[in-house]
């Protein structure tokens, strides 16, 4: 284990290393908060220049900083993929469209949306089948954020799936209002996404903070279940989108913690289901990213985290710690067991 003056050493190697020599400047904060538990839940912040500084102030932005071939760089940790996402609407933001072609012409490898930040959501839905299908990339939507599930967008999306043939290669994610839905609507939207092949990634931390907001009594919780909308053959994930931004202001990039979170929001409690939830941030988050060699098998790649338990639902009920971390069979960290001091 690391002590606080080792870490910010750490975090400050990093940061010189991978962003101040290539010319950025950077502000670097590192928090050393101490947890409930009384454990240490260290993190950092760094802010990047991305323009170049010259006697006269900033100058241009450096398109160098953003080349794809960083991700090279760090592939012997974590496998980036870089997702085109208009965050701001598209068909009501003149010039949103000609970035989202440049970032797919530079290798972006997905391409996101967000419907309920145009005017028409479905004409922005449209054009990103579009886009997807004339640059063979997959689909991951924010979509139906929000509380009444009177309207569901997921209906249209599922249309264009199975229009575009696109069954296993569409995402939708927070999908809050169908956590409103009456159990039939609920059922019946369930067995629509499995037909098309559109899966689902609940964000149980950042929907569970959001929602409800207006509630002041019997408060929703805004909280997809994805357990029941496996039993209805959709593939769901359980992730999260942001971690400590004001959308997601607690976490610390734990899916398990995001796993266990679930279980408590949606009362999940039969031991099937909470290994469910096991599969939801493993196995089933690897069929949403199609990863052909994944798993514990003679001749797939090594990259697996050891965690300090002998069953998944343990893990998620527990919330195990993490032993060691592999990446293509070598070893990229490791956290050493609790040790009991005794007097």
């Amino acid at each position: 284990e690391l002590d606080q003056q080792q870490g910010i050493e750490l975090a400050r190697d990093f940061v010189q290393t991978e962003f101040v020599e290539r010319g950025m400047i950077a502000d670097l904060n590192v928090h050393w908060d101490i947890g409930a538990d009384g454990l240490a839940k260290p993190h950092a912040h760094v802010m990047l220049t991305m323009r170049e500084v010259t006697k006269d102030g900033f100058g241009a932005k450096v398109r160098d900083w953003n080349k794809t071939s960083l991700i090279e760089q760090w592939r012997w940790a974590i496998d980036v993929e870089i997702c085109v996402f208009p965050q701001e609407g598209l068909l009501n933001n003149p010039g949103t469209d000609e970035l989202m072609v440049e970032a797919l012409q530079r290798g972006a490898s997905v391409i996101g949306a967000a419907p309920y930040t145009d005017s028409n959501p479905h004409g922005q839905i449209d054009r990103i089948f579009e886009l997807a299908r004339e640059f063979n990339v997959d689909i991951d939507m924010h979509l139906d954020f929000g509380e009444d599930a009177e309207q569901l967008d997921v209906d249209y999306v599922c249309e264009l799936t199975e229009r575009f043939n696109y069954g296993g290669r569409v995402t939708v994610g927070h999908v809050t209002k169908l956590s409103t839905a009456a159990p039939a609507h609920f059922t019946a939207t369930a067995k629509r996404m499995a037909d098309a092949g559109v899966a689902v990634t609940v964000l149980p931390s950042t929907d569970l903070f959001l929602m409800g907001r207006i509630d002041e009594q019997s408060v929703k919780r805004g909280v997809t279940a994805a357990h029941k909308l496996l039993k209805e053959g959709v593939n769901c994930s359980l992730s999260t989108n942001n971690v400590l931004n004001p959308f997601t202001p607690f976490g610390d990039c734990s899916l398990l913690r995001m796993a266990n979170l679930y279980a408590n929001i949606c009362q999940v409690g039969a031991r099937a289901e909470v290994r469910d939830c096991f599969d939801m941030i493993t196995s089933r988050s690897a069929g949403i990213l199609r990863l052909q060699e994944y798993g514990i098998k003679i001749g797939a790649p090594a990259d697996l985290v050891v965690i300090d338990t002998d069953q998944p639902e343990t893990a998620v009920a527990e919330l195990a710690p993490p032993l060691y971390g592999f990446k293509r069979g070598r070893m990229t960290f490791k956290r050493a067991p609790v040790e009991v001091l005794r007097p």
